[in-house]
């Protein structure tokens, strides 16, 4: 129930109990109800009297309540997604907000998804087909035969394992006076045709370029043929059509499977051999002329480390014998010299740098007491 309050309107003349005249407001300022002396002449009262017109001025000072206007609503949030969807704020008939994490910059809501236009059934676009529709077979008609489906009611006809690699069919079921040209004339429609081998048994073989032709000449299975518009025995037949094993698709298949294995092989290697570290140099094996050679280098502080790891090698190949013994053992005794020297060198770096150490703490002491 709406609340009205009226505000800025005159006295009454009258009483509005036992009068049923219309009102007459104005928009100067008063009480609305007073009290009226009653009226003698009730007669008079009664009569039809004309209906005053409303000022506009009188109008302008009604207020309404709009905190008592309430409207029923089931699903808050059918309205709130209709609202999303024009890209308003969600709120309702009373002004408070339906949704609190609507988001006015982004024009869509959280909690609500926005519908799709392109969703099935919406009208824009069509609903997908199921995949358990059957397909409808028609009347197919060629130069010099016509192709009538089967009864759609009769089962599927049966048809026996895919072999690797399929390019073949055998089809039975042929009229009597078919021939070569009859079949190519039919199945080319299917695909290019590589071969056909005919039998005098009123079936042939058939051989396609490609192995998705197959099941496209598995379509015409079951279809009865008719040459002309002969009713003769001869010229009609049954399809059967189904895929038959052929040496030659049997190879082929063989020949691409070992040609994707030498691939994979070839990829497997190239990234074996990727990850793979990095092998040592080679050493070289073991000479006079080498053996001299290292010797000099054994002696070098820069190919010191090369050498040392040459002759290592060399002693666990087992190269060490009578003739080479006395050559070995110069070149061992030139490595211990070495790594002596070196040890020697590195100890008294040692002690220098903890001298240095010492004297740098005197001179840092002296500053900081300075």
């Amino acid at each position: 129930m709406f609340l009205l309050q009226y505000t800025g309107l005159n006295a009454l003349p009258f009483d509005p109990a036992s009068n049923n005249d219309p009102l007459h407001f104005n928009g100067s300022s008063g009480q609305l109800v007073t009290e009226c002396p009653p009226l003698e002449n009730t007669a008079e009262n009664s009569k039809k009297r004309k209906r005053a017109s409303l000022p506009p001025e009188g109008i302008c000072n009604m207020t309404m309540d709009s905190n008592s206007m309430t409207m029923p609503m089931s699903d808050p949030n059918a309205w709130a997604t209709a609202m999303n969807n024009l890209g308003m704020p969600p709120i309702g008939m009373t002004g408070q907000q339906l949704m609190p994490d609507f988001d006015p910059n982004l024009g869509m809501m959280a909690g609500i998804t926005p519908l799709n236009p392109m969703m099935p059934g919406l009208g824009m676009v069509p609903a997908p087909l199921s995949q358990d529709v059957p397909l409808v077979k028609e009347i197919i008609h060629c130069k010099s035969c016509t192709l009538f489906p089967p009864n759609p009611n009769l089962p599927p006809p049966a048809t026996r394992d895919r072999p690797p690699g399929c390019k073949t069919v055998f089809v039975g079921g042929l009229p009597e006076n078919a021939t070569e040209q009859l079949i190519m004339e039919v199945f080319g429609q299917c695909g290019d045709i590589t071969a056909i081998r005919k039998s005098k048994k009123n079936f042939c073989h058939i051989r396609f370029a490609e192995e998705f032709t197959v099941d496209k000449a598995l379509f015409l299975s079951g279809y009865r043929v008719r040459l002309g518009s002969s009713t003769d025995k001869k010229d009609t037949g049954r399809l059967h059509v189904d895929f038959a094993q052929a040496r030659d698709d049997l190879y082929e298949w063989e020949c691409r499977q070992r040609m994707l294995a030498r691939e994979e092989r070839h990829r497997r290697k190239m990234e074996e051999d990727r990850l793979r570290p990095p092998s040592p140099p080679p050493i070289v094996h073991y000479s006079e002329h080498e053996c001299s050679q290292l010797g000099d280098k054994i002696k070098d502080d820069g190919k010191f480390p090369e050498a040392v790891r040459v002759l290592l090698t060399w002693l666990e190949r087992g190269e060490v014998n009578r003739r080479n013994a006395n050559n070995f053992y110069s070149m061992i005794q030139s490595s211990n010299g070495h790594i002596r020297r070196l040890t020697g060198e590195k100890s008294q770096h040692e002690k220098e740098m903890e001298e240095a150490k010492d004297k740098f703490k005197t001179a840092l002491s002296g500053i900081v007491v300075q």
